[in-house]
């Protein structure tokens, strides 16, 4: 199967959002811009994530996926405050194909099961953000990686199999944002303990990178956002006044990437090819 390369888009109100770690977020800029650049540049899937979702017990990024589902025809996620089988419906219906969960299925296991049944498999991604501890155990978090649930990594991902769902996305919030790399082992440990596809998010500096999430990681698809953002907001226009959308500084201040090297989906998709890794052609 081709590796797929998804495009990861944190949104907090109207706006595109980058943090590390998953905190401190910086505006970036409108996310209909960057899902539409992504989309002609040859994306295979695009995934949205509503950042502060959990602040109001429900995902407001319906307008966002409906008018990016009418202008953009490559599968979208959605994640991010869905906490029933209505608000997974509602999403489904504003345009998404695949809905991502967390908090919910962690705090109701049988919500996955119930959901894939409802949606089928395909539907149902679960993400889990993963911190590894002191003794080298990784355990599962919640809330954008600040609530501790006690949960063991691995054995809560063959559980996300035997429910149903049917993709993991795996973050490391030790490595997101970061640009120090993907946590490999913690991927490949994954990879190794579940039939499913697992997608790799949390730490890619450059195309290298998710080369070796893949080849030593096992990952099946990668997640990525830092380094196409930061290429985009270097090389793109932007319109629009953000001055009182939160905190804009970054896209004025002239500041490095320091350890992100921005590139673009095609330098992506060109080092994968030179590591003979399977990847759709680009558009």
């Amino acid at each position: 199967m081709n590796v797929r390369i998804i495009p990861r888009l944190d949104i907090k109100g109207p706006n595109l959002v980058k943090g590390i770690h998953l905190e401190g977020l910086r505006v970036l800029g409108k996310p209909e811009a960057f899902a539409r650049y992504y989309y002609e540049n040859g994306a295979d899937e695009l995934f949205f994530q509503d950042t502060v979702a959990s602040l109001y017990d429900r995902n407001s990024l319906h307008d966002i996926i409906t008018l990016t589902a009418r202008e953009i025809f490559i599968p979208l996620t959605v994640g991010g405050g869905l906490r029933t089988i209505q608000d997974i419906r509602d999403v489904l219906r504003a345009g998404a194909d695949k809905v991502s969960i967390n908090t919910a299925a962690i705090k109701n296991p049988a919500f996955i099961r119930e959901a894939a049944l409802k949606f089928g498999s395909s539907t149902i991604v679960v993400a889990i953000e993963a911190i590894r501890q002191q003794n080298g155990e990784y355990l599962a978090y919640t809330d954008n990686g600040r609530e501790h649930t006690g949960i063991e990594v691995l054995s809560w991902a063959r559980q996300v199999e035997e429910l149903g769902a049917g993709e993991i996305v795996i973050t490391s919030v030790d490595r997101e944002g970061t640009g120090l790399g993907f946590d490999v082992e913690l991927t490949r440990m994954v990879a190794e303990q579940v039939g499913i596809p697992v997608i790799a998010h949390g730490g890619a500096s450059s195309p290298e990178d998710i080369a070796r999430a893949v080849t030593a990681g096992k990952a099946d698809a990668v997640a990525v956002s830092s380094i196409l953002h930061y290429d985009y907001i270097t090389h793109q226009q932007h319109a629009g006044n953000y001055e009182k959308e939160g905190n804009t500084s970054f896209l004025t201040s002239g500041r490095g990437f320091n350890k992100i090297k921005p590139c673009t989906l095609q330098d992506i998709r060109g080092k994968l090819i030179s590591e003979k890794i399977p990847t759709r052609s680009t558009i």
